[in-house]
């Protein structure tokens, strides 16, 4: 795992240096203190998926280029069997696979995300990303914190939402949720 930090993060220093674009400019264009950000690009923290879309979009490079060091290179469709998405592992409760990786210039990023159960600690950390975002929920059940809102969804049940928001997934009943996220 630490060795893939490692290599995003590797990935993002070099593009954000071809790209000429100072840490300090990165660094305020995701609205980071540039301590944060530069221990994400120095690999010695995590980068969240939220910052990690944003900084793609910044670069204007596919997230795939980002996670793989693969340029995607398919135009007409990409198939990605069960359980042979992309892997990022972005945060302890979260696990997502990339499920259009190496489709080039998607409209979306498609993910098949699982959230691990945790202890109750209050509230669920939350980020925020440009654009919009469907979940779909697949199996188990979810809690949804949106501004200021919660919102509980079981298997069959979706949202839309308006991904500037701060927001949360938190797995209910001790079990895992697994949904598919669609960003746009």
């Amino acid at each position: 795992m630490q060795q893939k930090i490692l290599e995003i993060a590797s990935r993002v220093r070099e593009l954000r240096e071809l790209s000429e674009i100072s840490v300090e400019q990165m660094a305020e264009s995701l609205n980071l203190p540039i301590l944060t950000y530069q221990r994400y690009e120095n690999g010695s923290e995590d980068i969240p998926a939220s910052i990690l879309y944003k900084i793609a979009a910044g670069l204007k490079v596919d997230m795939g280029l980002l996670l793989t060091g693969d340029m995607p290179r398919m135009h007409i469709f990409t198939v990605t069997r069960k359980n042979k998405g992309v892997k990022v592992e972005r945060r302890k409760q979260y696990s997502y696979q990339n499920l259009a990786a190496n489709f080039i210039h998607k409209k979306a990023e498609p993910f098949l995300v699982t959230v691990e159960p945790k202890p109750a600690s209050g509230r669920p950390q939350t980020n925020s990303h440009p654009g919009q975002e469907f979940n779909f929920v697949l199996e188990g059940r979810l809690k949804i914190h949106i501004h200021d809102n919660e919102i509980e969804l079981e298997a069959g049940d979706s949202i839309y939402f308006d991904a500037n928001y701060e927001h949360a997934m938190e797995a209910l009943d001790g079990q895992p949720a697994r949904f598919l996220a669609i960003i746009l």
